[in-house]
């Protein structure tokens, strides 16, 4: 069938055509969007899935749709190693510029722009160019205490957005590589404009273990947080990703080919996506049936490895990769960390730091204690081709 019109884009954050299985997610923030305005507090959203299940997709869709309502966004990913003060300032700094547009905020945004300026100074951040023309706010967000000074940065950007009869709405993706101590000002910050009722949101996304992080870092996190769960879709919803974007462009897929889709992806979105794709592109038309899904899984799986599994391994050194296959070989998990230990003929403790190292670079999380699992859907079945195998074979 025509390339040209091919309805599905596997990409990192890419939207696909049909945002299926995540209508409560969307409506939950819909909801606190929409409070936000009328000034009525809503619990901070953290958006939790391995990788692939579309936690930037949906962050990128709550993103606009606070845009649409009259929010004021600043959207942030969190790289490894980055300190929060330097990733927030330029965005505060535009947020703040759009909301001294407003007559009524002029007094607020100003006011604000200096507690900003004392936060930079205190902080030693550089604007990349740009500058704030104000005085610091001395005695305000100036004392180096990232922990003490965020949450008065937050209330001053919260009083401006008020005073505009707008809301502020700050979203940072992946969440896991936010160092402790900036993971825990964060959550004050949040808790303070909460109890000041002022119209501040916040939406995040990460790994799994960002629930049991939030939770280190302060302990009310639980009730700061709703954390929806962004995993597989089901069957139907699954279905639906497929079938729609297909319908919407007059075509049609038969119901042996959905299933067979379906059995190969497991319901995981950026998988659909791939094998949608390449479905499309195999198919001679009119339509698609079992033969080209199954044709499809080949040159699905052939990029697959070569890029959305590949370029997570090859961060992986070579001890650290010793200790994924290893779990591999154990099954589709999660896994025991003896027993890891005891394929690898090493002891637990020993191998603490590996495994820390592994998790820090977010490939493998611990669902409970003791037990350890992939963060990349099917990771295990990719080593087990790539790497045990052809092991094997040669």
């Amino acid at each position: 069938m025509d390339a040209v019109r091919n309805p599905f884009a596997p990409g990192a954050g890419s939207r696909p055509p049909e945002l299926a299985g995540r209508e409560t997610i969307l409506q939950d923030a819909h909801t606190a969007i929409q409070r936000a305005l009328l000034g009525r507090p809503s619990r901070s959203q953290m958006l939790l899935g391995l990788r692939g299940v579309g936690k930037t997709v949906l962050l990128n869709k709550i993103e606009e749709m606070a845009q649409a309502a009259g929010h004021v966004t600043s959207a942030i990913e969190a790289p490894e190693g980055k300190a929060l003060s330097e990733l927030l300032a330029p965005k505060i700094s535009q947020a703040l510029r759009k909301l001294s547009t407003s007559e009524s905020a002029k007094a607020k945004a100003h006011q604000a722009l200096r507690a900003l300026r004392s936060f930079a100074s205190a902080f030693k951040l550089s604007y990349g160019g740009t500058s704030i023309s104000v005085d610091p706010e001395v005695g305000v967000a100036d004392s180096g205490d990232m922990e003490a000074d965020l949450p008065e940065l937050f209330v001053r950007v919260g009083e401006a957005a008020k005073a505009a009869g707008r809301a502020w709405t700050l979203l940072i993706d992946e969440v896991q590589y936010l160092r402790t101590q900036d993971l825990a000002a964060l959550i004050v910050a949040l808790h303070k404009v909460n109890q000041k009722d002022l119209p501040v949101l916040f939406f995040g996304a990460g790994l799994p273990q960002v629930a049991a992080l939030s939770g280190d870092a302060k302990s009310y996190a639980e009730r700061l947080f709703h954390y929806p769960a962004v995993g597989a879709l089901e069957e139907a919803d699954a279905k639906t990703a497929i079938r729609q974007p297909i319908e919407d462009e007059g075509e049609r897929i038969e119901g042996e080919a959905l299933e067979e889709i379906l059995v190969r992806t497991k319901g995981y979105p950026y998988f659909l996506q791939e094998w949608g794709y390449q479905c499309w592109n195999i198919a001679a038309g009119p339509g698609i049936g079992l033969e080209d899904a199954s044709k499809a899984a080949g040159e699905a799986t052939r990029r697959l490895d070569d890029g959305f599994f590949k370029v997570r391994f090859d961060r992986l050194t070579p001890k650290e990769r010793e200790y994924v296959i290893a779990m591999a070989k154990l099954g589709a998990g999660p896994y025991r960390s003896s027993d890891v230990a005891a394929a690898l003929n090493e002891t637990h403790q020993s191998l603490g730091p590996r495994r820390a190292q592994i998790i820090s670079k977010g490939m493998i999380y611990s669902p409970s204690h003791g037990d350890i699992a992939f963060t990349v859907p099917m990771f295990n079945e990719y080593l087990i081709r790539n790497y045990v195998k052809k092991s094997i074979k040669g």
